[in-house]
């Protein structure tokens, strides 16, 4: 998916937010297949199992057995028809989760080769406050951040001053 070309700005952000709410003690299951962040967590010492691709919109049963203290989903949710649904399958305490942003300037993410590539929700922040909330999740602490690029043109620019990120800690 990424070709060696990490979003390293994203995934710096992402583990600080990560090693501030969860202690390395606690078992995490993150939704998504294996990943390269989910590499990043074993290296920093999280013990990490992924759900197997599955259809989080219909299948929960990875989310169900799991025993793991803590559920992260990082930029999984806009992928999902109905997101309520598995979040309030999971039977963790903790959930750390992010999204990318709707951009005001810029249309709904489409893959037109890879199905599961493609963004059915792109939420605001409230959005997805309100999601978790209705689905049972107390948020605790949240942050977001920019994500610019080194093209020219008037999206570049405003890509700058234009949070793209949000992450969440949330608890039950």
């Amino acid at each position: 998916m990424y070709e060696n070309n990490f979003p390293n700005k994203r995934y710096k952000h992402t583990l600080a937010f990560l090693q501030k709410h969860v202690p390395v003690s606690e078992t995490i299951l993150d939704l998504g297949v294996d990943n390269p962040f989910s590499n990043i967590m074993r290296e920093q010492g999280f013990s990490v199992e992924n759900t197997k691709g599955e259809d989080l919109d219909i299948d929960f049963s990875s989310v169900r057995q799991s025993k793991a203290e803590v559920v992260t989903a990082f930029e999984i949710f806009e992928h999902l028809v109905a997101p309520f649904n598995v979040l309030k399958e999971i039977k963790s305490k903790k959930l750390v989760a992010s999204i990318p942003m709707r951009l005001w300037f810029s249309s709904a993410y489409r893959s037109k080769t890879d199905p599961w590539d493609r963004h059915y929700h792109e939420f605001e922040d409230w959005q997805f406050d309100w999601l978790l909330e209705k689905s049972g999740w107390k948020i605790k602490d949240t942050a977001k951040w920019t994500n610019p690029t080194k093209k020219i043109g008037v999206r570049p620019l405003l890509r700058h001053f234009t949070n793209r990120y949000y992450i969440v800690y949330a608890e039950r």
